[in-house]
């Protein structure tokens, strides 16, 4: 299946969101996720199932003084 994830395009299995976050590298990290413009909780990721042409975004926390 084909999803946007911060702007770029990628082709993957995964049918979750949990499972698209482990193929693209974030697996384990702290993030916080988006799919199609809507908030998705880390306890929620593995029962949010992605569809063709999904726009994911993630976004790691920054640290800074």
């Amino acid at each position: 299946m084909r999803i946007f994830v911060n702007g770029d395009r990628h082709e993957i299995a995964p049918a979750t969101l949990a499972l698209a976050l482990s193929t693209l590298g974030y697996g384990g990290k702290k993030v916080a996720t988006a799919v199609n413009g809507r908030f998705v909780p880390a306890p929620a990721r593995a029962a949010t199932e992605l569809k063709d042409g999904d726009q994911v975004e993630i976004v790691a926390p920054m640290q800074g003084g």
